[in-house]
């Protein structure tokens, strides 16, 4: 017998691996509006934030109707509460690597030391606002410096506002946007280099007049200089001033920054960031999707929100999440029917080809493990025919049982009625790809839970190791190597060993004792080796781990 203690349990890590169907990474109004579409989708959703949205600074949320004016911190609140009223999760970290798994899904790490797996994932981290290295500006950014003017025009209406040039199309198209909000609009030619005549005819045109000279103060430069305070306490602005010591009266400096799309994770991914750019000059960086509902070039990776329309509003990247969410939730539809397909026609017909395919003993290694465990209520997995958890019912235990095969479950109840313990059994048929039975047990067993058709056994024995109640026993026992000799050979599938089957589960060391992990020969029954017909004995990998009460 080969034993494993707490301390000697491969990859141990101080935080448990999550597991869900959805990882959502950023949880602004894109990441929520998808959590919450997929909640109600009855998805396993996780939503990992790192708590630092780009509109923190702003007072309101506007143009989102219903909530117009909304702090964005309460949307926030109202929009976690909404999620996990449907049962959606929330962890406040950053992703700081994201890998493919062997299953197909993928592996997030996170910077508080957690790591999650999760089917798909939804990215909507947004953009980063680059600011002008002005003095004063950052202090002042989201009140009376802003870019927006359907964000804020509203609020500086007829108010003097002066527009920050760093390049002269952008600048331009800025200062012609907020002349529709206030008549008096000064364009501040800054390091934004010469305008074209074009330019300056439409600006001359709309009033707006264009002042030469580097900016390099927001004056008061000293927030205690000003007796004018602004609606959040802090000092109003009253103008900036220039390098040659000019100053140009304003109370809003409107400033058109460059947009960096946040997800420094994306190269782990094979996704990588492109420029937008508007007459030559690059304004932003955004992560490009392959259709309008948000995928990206990678299989099983969606995106929304500002990480994809950088200049995309709050309603707008609301909008994005959702359908980005309903896409994805299709997308594992359409996974879990092909999966049920392949696995109901192949199991059923492997049942239906005799009266019975298996010997209806139950396996030695669950009599062994299980004998000296105190009855209470076992799940067996993958139960086929029901040899043991017939036997587990004769020993005193309440068993749940579920397999994928109708054909298999009626034969399993048959037998259990003529071993007069059918009131002590619930047989269910469950496709186990993407479904699991209810509640907690005192033991879960999957015994040779192997399968010819495709099938996510690893993600099905992690939910099984979930279903064990605290103080319980997970039992797993597989093949080591395929028989030699098999009416039904599948050279293609994978037999792990007890280290690759500890490895796959990722259990939490401070909750989970190894209590055997060895290879070994295969029995029918106790005392006697299943042999090939060269008397070379068949091998089997079995793990028993013990939950923490």
């Amino acid at each position: 017998m080969t034993t494993t203690h707490q301390h000697e349990h491969p990859n141990q890590h101080p935080h448990p691996v999550r597991h869900h169907d959805v990882l959502i990474v950023g949880g602004g109004a894109a990441g929520l509006s998808g959590a919450l579409t997929l909640a109600r989708a009855r998805r396993s959703v996780l939503v990992v934030d790192s708590g630092r949205p780009r509109n923190a600074p702003a007072e309101g949320i506007h143009g989102l109707l219903g909530r117009e004016g909304l702090p964005p911190a309460e949307l926030v609140a109202l929009g976690r509460a909404e999620v996990a009223s449907y049962g959606g999760e929330f962890h406040d970290a950053e992703v700081r690597s994201v890998s493919r798994e062997a299953d197909g899904g993928f592996r997030a790490e996170l910077s508080d030391g957690g790591a999650v797996h999760a089917r798909r994932l939804l990215l909507t981290t947004g953009t980063t606002d680059l600011l002008p290295e002005v003095p004063g500006l950052a202090e002042r950014w989201g009140r009376q410096v802003v870019h927006c003017p359907y964000c804020h025009g509203w609020e500086v209406r007829d108010r003097k506002i002066a527009v920050l040039a760093t390049d002269p199309a952008i600048a331009v198209h800025q200062a012609l946007l907020w002349r529709q909000w206030s008549a008096d609009v000064t364009l501040l030619a800054h390091t934004g280099g010469s305008f074209d005549e074009r330019q300056r005819r439409e600006l001359a045109a709309r009033g707006v007049s264009v002042v030469p000279g580097e900016v390099v103060a927001l004056l008061p430069e000293n927030e205690n200089e000003s007796e004018d305070k602004d609606e959040n306490g802090g000092a109003g602005l009253t103008g900036v001033r220039l390098a040659d010591g000019t100053v140009v009266a304003c109370e809003a400096l409107a400033v058109g920054t460059e947009m960096a799309a946040t997800a420094p994770f994306l190269a782990d991914l094979g996704l990588e960031a492109t420029d937008l750019v508007r007459e030559g000059v690059r304004f932003a960086t955004r992560l490009a999707t392959t259709d309008p509902v948000g995928a990206t070039g990678v299989p099983g990776v969606w995106a929304a929100g500002n990480l994809t329309d950088p200049a995309g509003q709050v309603a707008i990247a609301a909008a994005d999440g959702l359908r980005a969410a309903a896409a994805i939730n299709a997308d594992l539809v359409a996974e879990e029917t092909r999966l049920a397909v392949e696995a109901v026609e192949f199991w059923e017909k492997r049942y239906g080809e005799s009266e019975q395919i298996w010997s209806g003993r139950p396996n030695a290694s669950l009599t062994v493990q299980a004998a000296g465990l105190e009855p209470g209520h076992a799940l067996d997995v993958g139960c086929g025919e029901g040899g043991d958890a017939i036997w587990l019912a004769g020993q005193g235990w309440r068993v749940t049982a579920v397999d994928i095969s109708q054909v298999a479950l009626e034969r399993a109840a048959a037998r259990a009625a003529v071993e007069n313990v059918a009131d002590r059994i619930d047989w269910q048929r469950v496709d186990l790809a993407h479904a699991f039975p209810a509640g907690s047990y005192d033991l879960v067993s999957a015994q040779f839970l192997h399968s010819p058709a495709e099938f996510p056994r690893d993600r099905v024995l992690r939910r099984a190791a979930a279903a064990v109640a605290p103080g319980g026993t997970l039992l797993i026992t597989s093949h080591a190597a395929p028989p030699v000799k098999h009416d039904h050979p599948h050279p293609e599938m994978n037999f792990p060993t007890p280290g690759e089957m500890l490895a796959s589960l990722r259990l939490d060391p401070s909750v989970w004792t190894v209590e055997l992990a060895e290879e070994h020969a295969r029995h029918d029954h106790p005392g006697h080796p299943v042999t090939d017909p060269d008397a070379r004995p068949h091998r089997d990998s079995t793990l028993r781990l013990r939950r923490a009460a």
